[in-house]
């Protein structure tokens, strides 16, 4: 009888390992899931982070409908009493990623079926199905107005005649053609222009990057490097999972969970379409640029250095303010947001251009901090514009909350 009863305590075991949702919280595990996915399916991060929001907003407003625990918020769904949150999670996921991701459907209905089959087939889970379609297509509704797809129009500065190199900025056109989530226009949150090149501020930004950011310094020590190449990977898996480090701790609930993913990936969206709209109006330059021409910025504490190059290849997009630092200031603030005065977990991810290394974090100014200086440590971003732009994604992240009040 014990050895019968040891045996069936395995096969259980065996089962809850094997499952697809191992974890009380399928918010948690379907953010895994189509972060996964999209990340598989999208390759330019800014889309990837807008197809974030719109399947954690569909999410959020499947579960609070059902469950009521925050006040409602757009898009509002009737929830018929009863109706399985996991069947409704399961459902505005399937949805939302069927329509953002055609090409990927045969493994969004497989990861959907494996859910479904583990929920019990009654009548609230065809309810729960019913509310999270709805809750995605009504996000598909509101979000509507989005101009993803419009053709790219960089004009590229150059005089008659003259060469100038022809690959094509990032996202010249994602400001102009998006809707924001919270903020009022792209602008908004516009900052005020960088330090003018002959002041002491542009000099001290000037000479610290060109000592500390060139790909052969001497002066970048062996953790900031490390950190500095954890720090190019951009996309949603590296920013996730400290969100995943916050709503996997116990006793949290899916509509608090719900909540947090959909309040952050709108921050981190809004965010993005500030920064590409700042970049684009100031169209400042980057440190290779402004060093190799140190001789013409009309400072005489800037020297130049004519085979100066960073420590990590330079993005396709202007300088100025840091778009690592608006996002990890949106996703730092709105933690804060949800936590208030909670203690704050170790925050941890880890990064596919750092071999999958793994960083923690006791703090969440910590987190935000290492990334803005590993922007410099990387030799991409002067020290002011990592502080406007981590400045940035505070105010965006703030706006963005707005919308999600407490109960």
């Amino acid at each position: 009888m014990k050895a019968q009863s040891t045996a069936i305590l395995w096969v259980s075991t065996l089962v809850v390992l094997m499952s697809p949702t191992i974890r009380a919280d399928s918010v948690t595990d379907w953010n895994t899931r189509s972060i996964d996915i999209i990340v598989e399916s999208i390759e330019s991060p800014a889309v990837a982070n807008r197809a974030v929001a719109l399947v954690q907003t569909s999410v959020y407003a499947a579960v609070n409908s059902i469950t009521q625990k925050y006040p409602p918020s757009e898009p509002v769904v009737d929830a018929p009493s009863g109706a399985s949150v996991d069947a409704a999670i399961a459902a505005a996921n399937h949805l939302m990623l069927s329509e953002l991701l055609p090409k990927a459907e045969a493994q969004i209905n497989e990861e959907y079926q494996q859910v479904l089959n583990l929920l019990p087939q009654d009548q609230s889970l065809a309810d729960g199905i019913t509310v999270g379609e709805q809750a995605a297509a009504a996000v598909l509704s509101l979000r509507a107005a989005d101009k993803i797809g419009v053709s790219e129009s960089y004009r590229p500065l150059t005089a008659p005649g003259v060469y100038v190199p022809t690959v094509i900025p990032v996202a010249s056109t994602w400001s102009a053609n998006r809707l924001p989530w919270a903020m009022h226009s792209a602008d908004q949150f516009r900052p005020d222009a960088p330090p003018a090149l002959d002041s002491e501020q542009w000099a001290l930004d000037y000479n610290e990057i060109k000592k500390i950011g060139a790909h052969d310094s001497r002066h970048r020590t062996a953790e900031q490097t490390a950190a500095a190449q954890f720090w190019v990977a951009t996309s949603p898996a590296v920013y996730f999972p400290v969100v995943r480090s916050v709503t996997s701790q116990p006793d949290r609930d899916p509509t608090r969970n719900a909540r947090l993913f959909a309040m952050t990936s709108q921050s981190i969206d809004d965010a993005l379409i500030a920064v590409f709209d700042a970049k684009y109006n100031y169209g400042f330059w980057r440190p290779m640029t402004a060093i190799r021409n140190g001789d013409e910025d009309s400072n005489p504490l800037t020297e130049r250095q004519a085979d100066w190059r960073p420590m990590v290849t330079t993005p396709m997009h202007p300088e100025y303010p840091c778009a690592h630092c608006i996002v990890s200031g949106a996703v730092g603030t709105s933690l804060k947001q949800d936590l208030g005065s909670d203690p704050v977990p170790v925050l941890s991810t880890s990064s596919p251009t750092a071999g999958g290394a793994t960083r923690r974090w006791t703090s969440v100014d910590d987190f935000i901090r290492e990334v803005a200086n590993a922007r410099v440590w990387e030799g991409v971003h002067y020290r002011h514009s990592t502080d406007v732009g981590t400045a940035m994604g505070v105010l965006v992240a703030e706006q963005v909350a707005k919308k999600f009040p407490q109960p």
